[in-house]
């Protein structure tokens, strides 16, 4: 701040001196306003290089401080220490953070777009995103002090198609990141005016459910083998009614939802009555069904995304985009 006032004063000096001097050779009026101008953007020089030094920019904007030549190294090493599972020690945290010049939050979302070149665009956009790479795929780590507010991904990711993580403290900075890329997986990928992120929070039954396909498949098959003896057709009639009676309640709730009349409701549940006994009075049967019916409707959409998807891609190759893996994208509540 000294610096800058001496250079201020010495720029009026100077200033004054060049006016005295061109007046005493009869110098027109306009080359005092030149002296002026000259002294004006002298200082205005000196004032922006202490603004690159105290980190401002001429409007008043804070920019990040310039890193050490070891900083991009040291991201690396910290993006990597914060997605091991082996939890490094707060004191070597402490020490990567301070080298790579990004100060450790109490929580952070991972971010994972469809496009992996799109991860360093994002970087250079997003307040505080700290890159890397996890499980073979471009990512991005950012601060979430507020784990309910999304105002500060809407704008960045406006028109890009990505996967946000839930928030999560340090330790379980592994756990955002791998659920962003499942529910990447599973989401079927948009472009142009179409493409937005989706968030985990919004999909997290939908991920529990599907997170492991065999034990899914299992567990339909426990709780729905009275169902089995029937032909596919009865089957799926039934396994909709049954769901839906679970889900509304009761015979006016499930045919409002199916559109059919309450009858015909009451009618298919005197059929699996008979096939599951007094089972569908007891409340831990009835969450096992849920479960067991919820799972194989999912992985119904499952199949039916891949073959969509299958189709589409067929005929469609595009440019500058990974295609992730089809046999396990689908379009699952809402998603």
């Amino acid at each position: 701040m000294a610096g800058r006032d001496h250079d201020r004063h010495r720029a009026r000096d100077d200033e004054r001196d060049g006016a005295r001097h061109h007046d005493g050779d009869g110098a027109r009026p306009h080359d005092t306003d030149d002296v002026r101008d000259h002294a004006r953007h002298h200082a205005s020089h000196h004032d922006r290089q202490d603004g690159a030094q105290d980190g401002t920019h001429g409007d008043g904007r804070r920019t990040r401080p310039p890193l050490g030549p070891g900083a991009d190294r040291a991201r690396q090493d910290l993006f990597a220490a914060l997605t091991d599972d082996r939890s490094p020690s707060g004191t070597s945290l402490a020490e990567l953070a301070d080298a790579a010049g990004w100060p450790l939050p109490v929580a952070v979302r991972a971010i994972a777009p469809a496009a992996p070149g799109e991860a360093q665009q994002l970087a250079t956009v997003l307040d505080d995103a700290l890159a890397g790479t996890f499980a073979g795929r471009p990512c991005l780590l950012v601060p979430s002090p507020d784990p309910d507010t999304r105002a500060p991904f809407e704008l960045p990711l406006r028109g890009r198609f990505a996967a946000v993580g839930h928030a999560v403290p340090l330790r379980d900075t592994a756990s955002s990141l791998r659920w962003a890329l499942r529910l990447l997986a599973l989401t079927p990928a948009r472009a142009g005016l179409d493409a937005r992120p989706v968030f985990v929070d919004d999909h997290l039954s939908t991920l529990l459910l599907l997170q492991d396909e065999p034990l899914a498949h299992a567990l339909a098959a426990r709780w729905l083998r009275p169902l089995a003896d029937l032909t596919p057709r009865q089957s799926e009639r039934l396994e909709v009614t049954l769901l839906a009676w679970l889900e509304g309640g009761g015979a006016p709730e499930a045919a409002k939802a199916l559109s059919v009349h309450p009858q015909t409701v009451r009618y298919r549940m005197r059929q699996l009555e008979k096939l599951f006994g007094p089972g569908l009075r007891d409340p831990r049967t009835r969450f096992e069904l849920e479960m067991a019916l919820r799972s194989r409707r999912l992985m119904a959409q499952v199949r039916r995304q891949h073959s969509r998807v299958g189709r589409r891609t067929a005929r469609v190759v595009t440019a500058d985009f990974t295609p992730l893996v089809v046999g396990r994208m689908a379009r699952v509540n809402g998603l």
